[in-house]
């Protein structure tokens, strides 16, 4: 990794990482960037450092003798956002360089000594707080809580029009050393629009609220430049970003695009047997559909796919009364990942008795999603002709219901 120069005095240092799960929880396939930032006045402040994992911070330190900067020549540390993967590095660089200030906000100051014990040197901002590092170079501050923990603020720098939003704006991906938007070609960016994507439906979907809160602030701002801690930094065409993240919060509440999620989960088979037809069914009618079968499929999948679809089926049979447990987790999350408003259906196999549905229900009610379901089809043991005839007529009618969904929703740019 090499540090790369954003606009006049300003710099990424950058480390990509993978083979891990994000939060140890979230696959990331295809790696992701953890981004710092240089920003020069007559006084030098590091906006974000990386995290604390093995040779990460040796590959910051390295950047810095790139750009032939002292460490002591940092006078001031913004941390935005306290989550470790933006200040392990913290350790490390107080040991090597005594005297520094750190500027975070009010909350970030109690989780500074939670997590690295630092009581000294801290300055607190609030929104409207601003930092001259001189040479014309204003820092400015502005509170965005819960995007996506509480104590999440962004820095702003005037002289160029940069934002720096850490969480806000994110994305998944390995970066190298082409992080740029004027970098990437029509196909590479749709592909890191897919990662932005399953960062936000991953991360931050459960904070929908705050994030259009946040928006609100960032369009007071004469932001040219979009520089965020993980992913893309965009300098072409920053409004890209920005806009997509009022599609991806609005997708919590719908209507999304033209696409059904399905989530099937089958213990003998039997339940799966009314996939296929039901997927071929929706397709005809022109929408996209994404299938995952639970357990097998990773979670951030289903998230990344359910926070674009408008319609949800789910198939599975019932287990000793209830769910079928795998699937009946999946929805537990979607409630916790606030996907609401979703046309759905319901379809599944049972033995000696049936439940499934009474869980679904109680599920939905408790976490307010707001799901309007089609009349669900059950059948005992094997699906007939005549079940699998209903599940394509379903599928029609949910295909066709989502089509109009989207049709009368307001377009948001």
């Amino acid at each position: 990794m090499h540090a790369t120069q954003v606009t006049d005095g300003i710099f990424r240092l950058s480390a990509d990482a993978s083979d891990l799960l994000f939060e140890a929880i979230w696959p990331i396939p295809n790696g992701v960037s953890m981004n710092s930032y240089i920003v020069k006045g007559e006084k030098i402040a590091i906006i974000d450092g990386v995290c604390g994992w093995d040779g990460v911070p040796e590959t910051l330190y390295a950047q810095f003798d790139e750009m032939k900067l002292d460490i002591n020549d940092i006078d001031y540390v913004v941390v935005n956002h306290l989550e470790p993967d933006h200040s392990g590095w913290l350790e490390t660089f107080k040991t090597m360089r005594s005297e520094f200030q750190i500027i975070t906000s009010e909350k970030g100051k109690p989780l500074l000594e939670a997590f690295y014990g630092i009581t000294e040197n801290i300055r607190t901002v609030k929104t409207g707080d601003t930092v001259d590092l001189g040479g014309g170079r204003v820092l400015a501050f502005a509170d965005i809580p819960n995007v996506h923990w509480p104590e999440t603020m962004a820095t702003f720098d005037t002289k160029s029009g940069t934002l720096f939003p850490c969480d806000a704006f994110g994305s998944f991906g390995a970066l190298g050393d082409a992080p740029y938007d004027d970098q990437m070609s029509d196909e590479q960016l749709a592909f890191f629009e897919n990662e932005a994507v399953r960062y936000y439906s991953n991360i931050v979907a459960a904070f929908c609220l705050p994030v259009q809160k946040a928006l609100k602030i960032v369009d007071t701002l004469p932001v040219k430049i979009v520089a965020p801690g993980h992913g893309l930094v965009w300098r072409k065409n920053p409004k890209k970003i920005i806009d997509d993240y009022r599609r991806y919060a609005s997708y919590s509440k719908g209507p999304c695009k033209d696409e059904v999620t399905v989530i099937w989960g089958s213990m003998y088979g039997n339940t799966e047997l009314g996939v296929a037809p039901i997927v071929e069914a929706m397709e005809a009618e022109g929408v996209k559909v994404h299938v995952h079968n639970v357990p097998e499929a990773p979670l951030g999948d289903i998230l990344a796919s359910i926070w674009t679809s408008t319609g949800v089926v789910l198939a599975m049979p019932t287990y000793e009364y209830k769910m079928f447990p795998p699937v009946a987790a999946v929805l537990d999350e979607l409630g916790k990942k606030k996907v609401l408003n979703r046309k759905a259906f319901r379809f599944g196999s049972y033995g000696w008795s049936g439940g499934a549905q009474k869980e679904l229900e109680e599920i939905v009610t408790r976490h307010k999603m707001s799901w309007d379901f089609l009349e669900p089809v059950e059948f005992k043991g094997r699906p007939s002709a005549s079940d699998l005839e209903v599940l394509k007529d379903r599928g029609r009618a949910l295909a066709r219901e989502v089509k109009a969904m989207v049709a009368a929703a307001p377009v948001i740019e």
